[in-house]
C-alpha cells in the first residue's frame, strides 16, 4: 500500500504572512474557509505568528474572534497555530502564567495544534509552553528551528527532538524558516530523527531559495508524514511551495495523497483575485515572489525578507537592501548565531539596517538586542562576541538560568487593571500581550458598545 503523504495549508498565516506582511483580513478568506474544510488536509495554519499582532495593530480584528470564526466555518479540519515558546505571539518572555492561561484559552477556542519553537532552540523556553499544551488535550509539535553555522549539527538537533519527545511533544516539526535546507541536508536530518524516535515529521521550507520543492521530495523519501504547502497564487518566492504541485508529484512519483482536486482549484481560482488586490495596492512587492539564491548566503526567511524590504522603503532606504543584506549574517554571527526566527529575526535585521544606516556598527542598538546579550532569551547557539557584548552592555553582567523565573506572574495583577474594560481572560492575555493596541482597541469596542446602546435607547 502506497504511503500516505498529508499537507498543511498555510495561506491562512505563513504564506500571507511571507508575502503581504500578514495583511490578509478575515472578511477576504472567509468565503473559502468551507472549501478549504472539505478538501483533505491534516491541517490549516490560521493563527499565531505575526496574526495577533497584525489583527489589532492594521486590521481592527479581535483575534480571539477571528479563531473562533475560522472554527465554526472549519469544524473538520484541525487548526494550528505558531507560538514562540516563552515569547507567546510577543517579542519578549512572558511569566509563566501568561503562557499557561494564554495555551489554555488557545485550545478553548479552537485550536487544536500549536507548533512550539524557540528563537534560540533552548528547550528550557520551551517546557511550560509543551506542557500546557498536553494538559489542555492539544497536540504539541516541537519543533526544531533550523539554521546552519559551525555549531548546528545533527547530532544537536537528534537530542533536541529526545528532549522534546519527553516533554510530551506528540509529532515533530523542522522548521527552515529561510528556505535554506538542501535536499540531501533534509534526506539525512529526518533519517537521523526517524531513527531516534518514533514520532510523526513535519517539514516546514520555504521556496525563497528556490530548494524547497526538491527538499520536500527528498524529505518525503527519507519517511517525513507531513508538509507545508500553500495554495498556488500565495506560494512561491518567500512563501511556501504550491499545494497542487506537491499533491500531483507525490502522486506521481506513487505516494497517497488525499487532498480533493476540485476543492484545491476553488481554493486556488479563489485567492488569484485576492493576489491581485494586494498587487495592484502595492502590498505585495514582486521582489517577495522571486527566488533569491543569495539567501543561501544570508538565511534570511521569508518575514523577514518582506519586513526587511518594507522598513527600507519606510526610510526611503530601499538602495541600502543589498548593504543590509550584506550585513545581517556578519551581525547573527556576533550575536553567536541565532536562527533567523521570530523574535532573533527581527533583531538581528533591525541591527544589520541600523548598522549600515548609522555608517557604524552597534552604534545604536535597540533595547530587544540589549536584553538579547543579557541573556533574558536564553542560552544561545554560540557565545556572543565578548567585544560586542561589551560594548553593548558596558559594565552589566548577563544572566544566569531561565529569565521567566525572574519573573513575577502577571495575569490577576492585569485583570484587576483592566476591570470592566476586559470582558473576558481572552481581552486580559491581548493586553498582556500588546498593551497599547489592546487597549486602544477595547477603549474603541468600549466606545462603540456605548454609542449602540444609546441609539437603541433613542429608538425606543
Amino acid at each position: 500500500m502506497a504511503r500516505k503523504v498529508q499537507f498543511v495549508e498555510t495561506v491562512l498565516r505563513d504564506a500571507n504572512q511571507s508575502l503581504i506582511a500578514t495583511r490578509l483580513p478575515y472578511a477576504k478568506f472567509e468565503p473559502m474557509l468551507e472549501t478549504i474544510d472539505k478538501a483533505g488536509y491534516y491541517a490549516a495554519e490560521c493563527w499565531g505568528g505575526a496574526t495577533f499582532d497584525v489583527c489589532l495593530r492594521y486590521l481592527n480584528e479581535d483575534p480571539w474572534e477571528r479563531l473562533r470564526k475560522i472554527r465554526a466555518k472549519m469544524p473538520n479540519t484541525k487548526l494550528q497555530m505558531l507560538l514562540r515558546g516563552q515569547n507567546v505571539l510577543g517579542y519578549s518572555h512572558y511569566p509563566d502564567d501568561f503562557v499557561k492561561l494564554f495555551v489554555q484559552k488557545a485550545v478553548e477556542n479552537g485550536m487544536d495544534i500549536i507548533r512550539i519553537f524557540d528563537a534560540l532552540n533552548d528547550v528550557t523556553n520551551m517546557k511550560t509552553a509543551m506542557e500546557a499544551t498536553v494538559k489542555a488535550g492539544a497536540i504539541a509539535s516541537g519543533t526544531i528551528s533550523y539554521t546552519t553555522s559551525p555549531v548546528h549539527t545533527h547530532k544537536k538537533y537528534v537530542q533536541m527532538v529526545k528532549e522534546l519527545k519527553e516533554m510530551g511533544a506528540a509529532t515533530i516539526c523542522i522548521k527552515d524558516m529561510a528556505g535554506i535546507m538542501g535536499p540531501q541536508e533534509a534526506y539525512d536530518m529526518v533519517s537521523a530523527i526517524k531513527d531516534a524516535v518514533d514520532l510523526p515529521i513535519d517539514l516546514h521550507t520555504h521556496s525563497t531559495t528556490g530548494l524547497a520543492f526538491m527538499t520536500y521530495l527528498k524529505a518525503v523519501e527519507a519517511g517525513v508524514d507531513i508538509i507545508d504547502c500553500a495554495i498556488s497564487p500565495f506560494s512561491g518566492g518567500t512563501s511556501q511551495p504550491a499545494t497542487e504541485t506537491m499533491a500531483y508529484a507525490l502522486r506521481q512519483l506513487g505516494y497517497q495523497v488525499d487532498l480533493d482536486d476540485k476543492c484545491t482549484k476553488k481554493i486556488a481560482d479563489y485567492f488569484k483575485g485576492v493576489r491581485d488586490e494586494f498587487l495592484a495596492d502595492g502590498t505585495l512587492m514582486p521582489k517577495s515572489m522571486a527566488t533569491d539564491t543569495q539567501c543561501l548566503t544570508y538565511q534570511i526567511p521569508g518575514g523577514m525578507l518582506s519586513n526587511l524590504l518594507s522598513q527600507l522603503k519606510q526610510m526611503n532606504a530601499l538602495d541600502k537592501f543589498d548593504e543590509a543584506l550584506i550585513e545581517t549574517p556578519k551581525v547573527r554571527k556576533d550575536l553567536g548565531y541565532p536562527p533567523l526566527v521570530t523574535p532573533t529575526s527581527q533583531m538581528v535585521g533591525v541591527q544589520a539596517v541600523t548598522n549600515v544606516l548609522q555608517g557604524e556598527r552597534y552604534k545604536k542598538v535597540s533595547k530587544e538586542v540589549k536584553a538579547y546579550c543579557r541573556g533574558e532569551y536564553g542560552k544561545t547557539p554560540a557565545p556572543i562576541d565578548p567585544q560586542i557584548q561589551k560594548l553593548i552592555l558596558g559594565d552589566e553582567q548577563p544572566l544566569k538560568g531561565r529569565y521567566a523565573d525572574t519573573l513575577k506572574p502577571v495575569v490577576e495583577d492585569t485583570r484587576k487593571k483592566l476591570g470592566d474594560l476586559a470582558k473576558t481572560d481572552e481581552d486580559v492575555l491581548s493586553y498582556i500581550a500588546f498593551p497599547n493596541l489592546a487597549e486602544k482597541f477595547l477603549e474603541e469596542r468600549k466606545a462603540k458598545e456605548e454609542n449602540v446602546a444609546t441609539y437603541s435607547i433613542v429608538e425606543c
